[in-house]
């Protein structure tokens, strides 16, 4: 058989089975590459393997203009963020070219500031924007410091190991003489401080318990706050998808799978799991009857907790109420977390006798007091004594970037660094120690603005906070993701000038003064690796079309402006995009061969155009996390004091914080479900959305699957609902002291009676900015009601889940949402 005839029938396979139809990627080797049979597809029509956070892609060209996107390795499940390429390209809402805020163009670094979010635009040339650019940070540099100077920005805007807005941004400051950075993150604020101090690591960014030892050993999959089968969409890198997959064949064994969660998630209905509703912000509350239930049993693991942890004594005193007088049982659990009491002492009862993995998601550590969900949790798995046992013990990134599956064995590409190994004028190292110092929690960015020179404790020290004058962000959406908008819309007329890299208007680049217009990945060359934990796959991130209007890299960006401030070699370190690329992908290279793995050269596999694809040890598929500690604690301790799990921490016990002790305790959150009031009778509650990243592909066509009469979509209890007059379907207005939004009802009883859900990640669009102190979200952004509080002295992490709020039918003439068209430009 004709070889061009082998690549036909492959790629009838390929198509038979992907979302591309009949202008698809074809296979080889099983794998999706460019190759184009002229015998099958026209010959100005082309398909190109990239990769995006939500998997490697193949997108149709056809005349220069994508008409189709979808899997190049198709997953067991459709993904369809897979399938809007076209979209996020061809939007409504790309920013077409440099703009200026009127009033900031007419007077630099002293406008008006309230103006943020309501002026007219001025279109600019490039060189005119990146000239006033490099002339504001002279100015504010030379008036101050460094000190001055926030570089903010978060890591989603792009899969690649080239082009990330936040690290390219970050090596720019490092370059002209520094900035003050953040510290954590939106997604695990809390928790990512408290785990060192109990494990002796983060925690919640590690791999798991390899999925094929679950599969083998495991009897109960506790899914605690957490819907993988949404969040696994997506990956930090890009997604193998390979977690969804396990899932699956768990579910097909029979086994138990059981969701503790105030929604019946997407996950829970898809594997047909038991579902235990609790109110949200409880499970402490609920995590303690289950503890309690295992004491007075006789049923916990009294010699796992000698051997392994330290401090349970002390934590046993508090949970028989020997410390204030209340005991911990299943029936004051009940009270609080809304499961009945026989289900609390029946669960324990169940998860002591079988081989149990508690699989916790990062939800309800993003409350007050969030620090002790994951202390706790980490607490009852030591109970059960079944940590570092095949199968059992819990794990943090389950529902993460496809935690669990096995680390395959071949080669790691390297990425973009912010640091600068090669800038010998010590031009941006003398501000580093200082800077660190004035590093704050991300989640306390409004608070900083608003209060510069505040002290406030964190982690054991005080954190002393800095005057910004000026903000740069480069690969973040702060105005969907910090919580309470109205105080952070206050916040953000502080600094004199605020600069925004941006691929579309989103409500953070129409805050901005100054906004650049940024290439998507597909209008680019990059790298990127499928599976944060598995490293499953090498995939090229080719080029797929022009980019669009006037937008620009972000590395030709930042090269432009360290030319500018003298330092563009100290930047580029003399390379050009493709020099960078490859020589990332030598550094895979190099350990694959270590590795005895063959990989082909960069520039065979660059013509190739096909992901590379690594395959797992049979060593790797049996990996329990805890395994080596639990063979032998004394040769394998862990990072902390006492190179064992502290259930008692005498670190955190000497900071003397009144909100969070030396054990994990039940502190009551300023507002939930057990002390709503008349006035606002609901709790509210913010999942992960199904058909976004976050606040990513709002602007696409996905979104007509889920809004609601053009609404974001709002679940509410059918006995809610009819308490309040409201039908399915209806406009309602939830609100509270902090601020009101709209939405669309969805009436289901797939959510805890008493709490209100409303998913994290849109757009903010308000109707009277600047004429109302709390105006109304046209779209349902759920952060103009949360509440922007530290979780506790130790984290100062966010706490979007402490949230009480109102709800009313709305009525009168609905206004339109204006989020996702352009803003008012005016003439230069």
């Amino acid at each position: 058989m004709k070889k061009e005839n082998k690549v036909n029938i492959k790629r009838r396979e390929f198509l038979k089975n992907s979302s591309l139809g009949i202008a698809g990627v074809s296979l080889s080797g099983g794998i999706a590459s460019s190759v184009v049979s002229q015998n099958t597809l026209a010959s100005e029509m082309k398909t190109v393997v990239t990769a995006a956070h939500w998997g490697p892609l193949g997108v149709v060209v056809e005349n220069g203009k994508v008409v189709k996107s979808g899997p190049a390795i198709p997953p067991v499940i459709e993904n369809e963020l897979q399938s809007v390429v076209a979209d996020q390209l061809y939007s409504e809402t790309r920013i077409k070219y440099p703009m200026i805020r009127k009033g900031y163009l007419e007077n630099p670094g002293k406008s008006d500031t309230t103006m943020r979010g309501r002026d007219e635009w001025v279109r600019v040339s490039w060189d005119q924007a990146l000239d006033l650019i490099a002339k504001e940070f002279k100015r504010v540099r030379s008036e101050g410091s460094f000190e001055n100077i926030f570089g903010g920005s978060y890591g989603w805007q792009s899969a690649g190991s080239l082009h990330s807005g936040r690290t390219l941004l970050h090596r720019y400051l490092n370059a002209t003489g520094g900035f003050v950075g953040h510290k954590g993150d939106y997604s695990t604020g809390a928790a990512q401080v408290i785990m060192p101090h109990v494990l002796g690591t983060i925690e919640v960014y590690e791999q798991q318990t390899s999925w094929e030892t679950i599969l083998e050993s495991t009897d109960i999959i506790v899914l605690w706050s957490a819907n993988p089968l949404t969040t696994m969409r997506i990956a930090w890198t890009s997604t193998d998808q390979k977690g969804i997959e396990y899932f699956k064949k768990y579910q097909a064994t029979g086994k138990r799978i059981i969701c503790i969660d105030p929604i019946k998630s997407e996950t829970c209905k898809a594997l047909n799991a038991e579902w235990i509703p609790t109110n949200t912000a409880t499970d402490v509350p609920l995590m303690l009857g289950m503890a309690h239930t295992l004491v007075i049993q006789n049923k916990h693991d009294k010699a796992f907790l000698k051997k392994y942890t330290t401090g349970y004594a002390k934590f046993e005193d508090y949970l028989l109420g020997k410390v204030d007088g209340q005991i911990k049982d299943a029936e004051w659990a009940s009270k609080i977390c809304g499961v009945p009491a026989d289900v609390i002492k029946q669960l324990a009862n169940d998860f002591s006798s079988k081989r149990t993995m508690l699989m916790a998601g990062w939800g309800m550590q993003r409350q007050q007091h969030g620090e002790q969900t994951h202390w706790m949790l980490v607490t009852l798995a030591s109970m059960l004594g079944q940590i570092g046992l095949p199968g059992g013990g819990f794990g943090f990134s389950y529902h993460y970037a496809n935690g669990g599956v096995p680390t395959t064995t071949g080669g790691v590409i390297g990425s973009m660094s912010a640091t600068l190994d090669n800038d010998t004028s010590n031009t941006g190292q003398s501000w580093l120690s200082k800077a660190a110092k004035l590093s704050f929690p991300l989640a306390r960015i409004a608070d900083v603005l608003l209060n510069p020179g505040k002290t406030i404790q964190y982690n054991g020290t005080e954190i002393t906070y800095p005057d910004i004058k000026l903000v740069y962000w480069a690969g973040g959406n702060p105005f969907v993701h910090h919580q309470n908008t109205n105080t952070l819309v206050k916040a953000w007329q502080k600094p004199e000038t605020i600069i925004v890299n941006e691929i579309n208007w989103t409500p953070t680049a129409r805050m901005a003064d100054i906004v650049l217009p940024i290439t998507t990945s597909y209008e680019r060359n990059d790298l990127t690796m499928t599976g944060d934990y598995s490293m499953m796959h090498i995939v090229p991130m080719k080029q797929v079309v022009e980019p669009q209007f006037e937008a620009r890299n972000d590395y030709d960006v930042f090269v432009e402006l360290s030319k500018r401030a003298g330092v563009e070699d100290v930047f580029t370190d003399g390379k050009t995009e493709m020099d960078w690329l490859k020589s990332f992908y030598q550094s895979a290279f190099d350990a694959a061969r270590k590795n005895r793995v063959l990989m082909p050269k960069f520039e065979k596999f660059w013509e190739e155009n096909k992901p590379i694809t690594f395959t797992a040890s049979e060593k790797a598929k049996k990996w329990v996390r805890y395994g080596e500690f639990r063979e032998d604690p004394l040769l394998n301790p862990l990072g902390t004091p006492s190179g064992k799990i502290e259930i008692y921490s005498d670190t955190i016990a000497k900071m003397n914080y009144d909100d969070c002790r030396g054990y994990p305790s039940w502190f009551e959150p300023e507002e939930f479900a057990g002390n709503v009031t008349e006035e606002y009778p609901l709790a509210l509650v913010t999942p992960h959305p199904y058909y976004r990243l976050h606040s990513q592909l709002a602007n696409t066509s996905l979104r007509q699957k889920y809004v609601v009469k053009d609404r974001e979509p709002a679940l509410i209890h059918p006995e809610d609902a009819k308490a309040h007059g409201i039908v399915d379907g209806d406009i309602i207005r939830i609100f509270n002291k902090r601020g009101q939004v709209l939405a669309g009802a969805v009436v289901t009883d797939d959510i805890i009676k008493g709490t209100i859900g409303l998913h994290e990640g849109a757009w903010y669009d308000p109707l009277d900015l600047g004429v109302s102190e709390k105006p109304l979200c046209k779209n349902g952004c759920p952060n103009v009601l949360t509440m922007d509080i530290g979780t506790s002295k130790l984290a100062q992490g966010n706490s979007p889940n402490t949230c009480i709020v109102q709800v009313e039918k709305f009525t009168g003439e609905t206004p339109e949402v204006t989020v996702f068209k352009q803003p008012k430009q005016a003439n230069a």
